[in-house]
């Protein structure tokens, strides 16, 4: 009995990931790698639950993509629509 070869053209066999940003669909907006250096240095200086990297991001006027100030259900919902792929941040001031 022989096996039969599910990729015979080896071009579409998927390569792997080496790179963090390999697998996103598009480049970070300007707004998203800036929130995500403010959610690091919150990180960094031990801002690690979700009430306290909030707090951080509204004392250091990190602002939502609408340009207010962040809640808690807006911080989650936020990092949902990256998780999508979806550009939640657009151009919003820091």
């Amino acid at each position: 009995m022989s096996v039969q070869n599910l990729f015979p053209d080896p071009d579409r066999i998927p390569k792997p990931y080496t790179g963090w940003r390999q697998s996103a669909s598009r480049a970070p907006t300007d707004y998203e790698i800036q929130l995500g250096d403010a959610i690091e240095a919150a990180f960094t200086d031990g801002a690690w639950e979700l009430p306290a990297l909030v707090a951080r991001l509204n004392k250091d006027c990190i602002r939502t993509p609408e340009g207010t100030t962040w809640t808690e259900e807006r911080f989650c919902a936020v990092m949902a629509a990256f998780g999508r792929g979806e550009n939640a941040g657009k151009g919003a001031p820091l």
